[in-house]
């Protein structure tokens, strides 16, 4: 198993204008795009970075969603570190093999749980 490198950081927020203007106008950073999940309860704003990585903003769009918890819960702040991998199945098996908590497995995307990461949600994402 080898993590390569951060693939992006997402940012949880409470007001997704404001954000997106910091991040934006304050910040200096270009605003690639804004989307919006329905089944994920989220607003997201996408912020690419000169690497091949990102910062990826997300507001709740209900206090339900994961996202509205974890704001409510925790305030705003660090949501998902989002690590480059090569082999998601050979990392999910050692990670595993280590007695790391994961979320997702077997689905389209895979995360260690914070338990297991001192408090991060880390999002493992393979090599594009």
């Amino acid at each position: 198993m080898a993590m390569n490198g951060v693939d992006h950081v997402v940012i949880r927020v409470k007001d997704f204008e404001e954000a997106v203007q910091t991040w934006r106008d304050k910040l200096g950073l270009d605003l690639e795009r804004t989307a919006e999940s329905e089944p994920l309860g989220i607003k997201q704003a996408f912020f690419p970075l000169a690497n091949g990585g990102f910062i990826e903003i997300v507001a709740p769009l209900n206090d339900e969603s994961a996202v509205g918890r974890a704001v409510a819960s925790r305030g705003e702040g660090l949501h998902t570190l989002a690590m480059e991998i090569d082999d998601l199945d050979a990392t999910v098996k050692d990670l595993q093999s280590k007695g790391v908590q994961l979320i997702g497995v077997g689905g389209p995307q895979v995360f260690i749980h914070p338990k297991s990461a001192n408090g991060i949600l880390v999002q493992l994402s393979p090599v594009k």
